[in-house]
């Protein structure tokens, strides 16, 4: 049996390794020039479709399309590949394709493999099934299909399954088509979850061996090949609900940092890159190449452990290292990107974005908040835990000459690997203050919030509590639109400012960005894409 400690592990680090991705470590090295560019970061780091035109013309069947990832989906199973655009989503997508997509045009989420889904309240939903659906095993992707993938999906601690679980009343197949979820009160954006992994549809015979996996779907594509540190290669699905895929097949392409995609795509040896590195995805902005923006808040944190006895327990000592940091300089001096720098909850970029004034830098502000935390006995130690290699170092020792300057004395854990990271942080809470990412899509803010600050949410990095955010988050997922929103999302970030929940760092986001020769590519939510349109030119 799992113990309450080992599936928290195994989510933590799931989510330690998106931080890490997020946050650009897996992007190569910034020399820490600043970034030339035409188009302002506001206006490009705004979901959507950017140089693309509409009308592409008549779709070519056949060939393949070569797609280099952010990051390998080592392992097929969306409750232990975390079932981002960045980490896996995308091919997995592929496979077993999604109940639900979201639009960033209408920022409104329409039926992928399902036939609709639909509310009169947003408490009870009635998700309907397409007919004659199969899986590629030829068995029937029904209700109770979809029940006993979802259960799955919740019990493996998939991502947001503690949030559905938390929410979720009952699911129940009502007849062979047709699934009804019940919530505890209501959730507008619930749709956002069948959009993402638990959406991912799995044939029963694909984890009915849990030792043997297999990754059996009714997505548009079939697993063909795994080259570890290589490849994925993916081949039509001919029987697809609707219809054979225009592509034979996709390689998915580990091609390394974001500057090697970017010349592979250029040297026409890739069709599609994923990048997120400002400087690389700015030039192809400015070059009129053709892609996908995923806008997301909260890229890179600062993480502060709120557990009792550490030295971040103390509002004083939180508040002073609010004041103390300086976003812009700190990006300026590790990545050139100060023009990211953004202490608000959401960005400037956000259709979420508040009112609410982003804490300023005032060192001798800080300077106060320390003396008078000494005077009541603290030693004006802070321990930061982060990587160890020459970027995550960088940062770091720019964070301690920051705080140091302060009055506070950082001493800093620099670990070699994600897994002590995890160890560290989830797991014994060895820590005060850590780099990461908490990357905040506006398709659905209530999920990521929730996750990172909710006091039940076993992501939750520093243990953050208090019952008013817990009220406030449980009212944001009742919410329709920002617009409807912007009220609580405002709540929400003067309670976080207050209590000094965590440090936001900056803002950026995703680029799948792709060559003239591909077309039918459709944007959908997590920072993810769907080939099942897809085609290029022969």
């Amino acid at each position: 049996m799992k113990t309450p400690i080992s599936m928290r592990t195994r989510l933590a680090a799931t989510l330690c390794v998106l931080a890490v991705a997020a946050t650009g470590c897996g992007s190569g090295s910034n020399d820490g020039s600043a970034t030339a560019r035409k188009v302002a970061p506001e206006e490009i780091y705004r979901d959507g479709l950017i140089n693309v035109e509409k009308d592409s013309g008549e779709p070519t069947k056949g060939g393949t399309l070569r797609v280099a990832e952010y990051s390998e989906a080592a392992v097929l199973d969306p409750t232990k590949t975390y079932p981002t655009g960045s980490t896996g989503l995308n091919v997995m997508a592929s496979i077993y394709d999604t109940l639900m997509r979201y639009d960033p045009e209408t920022t409104e989420y329409e039926p992928q493999l399902a036939e609709s889904l639909s509310s009169d309240d947003s408490t009870t939903w009635t998700l309907a099934l397409r007919d004659g659906v199969k899986f590629t095993d030829g068995t029937p992707l029904d209700a109770d299909a979809v029940v006993a993938s979802i259960n799955r999906f919740i019990t493996n601690r998939g991502l947001h399954g503690q949030i559905l679980q938390a929410n979720l009343k009952s699911m129940v197949a009502t007849d062979a088509s047709t699934v009804t979820f019940t919530f505890t009160a209501p959730w507008p954006r619930f749709p956002a979850l069948l959009a993402a992994g638990p959406g991912l549809i799995l044939a029963p015979a694909a984890y009915a061996d849990e030792k043997a996996f297999k990754p059996i779907g009714a997505g548009p594509f079939v697993l063909e090949s795994q080259s570890p540190g290589e490849k994925t290669v993916v081949k039509a699905n001919e029987d697809y609900f609707d219809g054979r895929p225009n592509l034979d097949g996709i390689e998915f392409l580990q091609l390394g940092p974001d500057q090697a995609k970017l010349e592979s795509l250029q040297a026409e040896e890739a069709d599609l890159i994923y990048v997120s590195q400002d400087k690389v995805i700015t030039q192809l902005v400015d070059d009129g190449v053709s892609g996908n923006m995923s806008g997301i808040s909260g890229a890179p944190v600062l993480n502060l452990n709120h557990r009792e006895g550490t030295a971040t327990s103390d509002l004083r000592v939180r508040q002073a290292i609010q004041l103390a940091f300086d976003a812009q300089n700190y990006l300026k001096r590790t990545t050139g990107q100060e023009d990211l720098a953004d202490r608000g909850l959401m960005a400037p970029t956000s259709i979420w974005r508040t009112d609410v004034e982003p804490v300023e830098t005032d060192a001798e502000a800080a300077k106060k908040l320390v003396e008078e935390a000494k005077a009541d006995g603290f030693d004006g130690k802070l321990r930061y835990v982060g990587m160890g290699d020459a970027d995550s170092k960088a940062g770091a020792v720019a964070i301690k000459a920051m705080l140091d300057a302060v009055g506070f004395d950082v001493q800093l854990d620099l670990v070699s690997s994600v897994a002590d990271v995890v160890s560290k942080v989830y797991v014994e809470g060895a820590f005060d203050l850590a780099r990461a990412s908490n990357s905040i899509p506006d398709a659905d803010p209530y999920s990521a919030l929730d996750t990172a600050m909710n006091s039940t949410s076993a992501a939750n990095p520093g243990r953050y509590a208090n019952p008013e955010m817990d009220r406030l988050l449980g009212e944001l997922r009742g919410v329709t639109d920002p617009e409807d929103g912007l009220t609580v999302m405002t709540e929400i970030e003067e309670l976080w400012k207050k209590d000094a929940a965590y440090v936001n760092v900056g803002f950026g986001g995703f680029f799948e960005a792709w060559n003239d020769n591909v077309h039918g590519i459709t944007p959908t939510t997590q920072t993810a894409v769907l080939f099942d349109d897809a085609w290029v030119d022969n």
